[in-house]
């Protein structure tokens, strides 16, 4: 599967994907840096890759129905949180989330819990 990672992101997660064997392109290295949602968007669509973001502007189901994408994936972390720890509940969350569930769903990863909104 191929991830994009949005620029509210660490670029630290691309390393926490790969090692799951996930392909990686991070927006940022793409010229999208800065970009409008909508850009960002067409391009997870046109790459058949799950955006990964913490942009709760993609959570809005009625602007981005997730049935129209190939995944969309919120993380939520209150900002206190350390980068370290974002990546080890990342990580550990995404083991538990089967290939299919991303494709068509919205899921949110939030600190000892996930959601998928199918």
């Amino acid at each position: 599967m191929i991830a994009i990672i949005d620029e509210d992101l660490p670029r630290k997660l691309g390393g926490s994907l790969k090692k799951l064997g996930w392909g990686i392109k991070d927006v940022r290295d793409f010229g999208l840096g800065g970009k409008p949602d909508k850009e960002i968007i067409s391009f997870a669509k046109e790459c058949k890759a799950v955006l990964f973001s913490s942009d709760k502007d993609f959570a809005n189901i009625s602007k981005y129905p997730p049935k129209d994408y190939y995944g969309i994936v919120i993380l939520d972390f209150p900002n206190e949180v350390s980068t370290d720890f974002i990546m080890e509940e990342t990580e550990r969350d995404l083991v538990k989330i089967s290939p299919e569930d991303f494709k068509g769903n919205l899921i949110i990863i939030e600190p000892g819990k996930i959601r998928i909104r199918k």
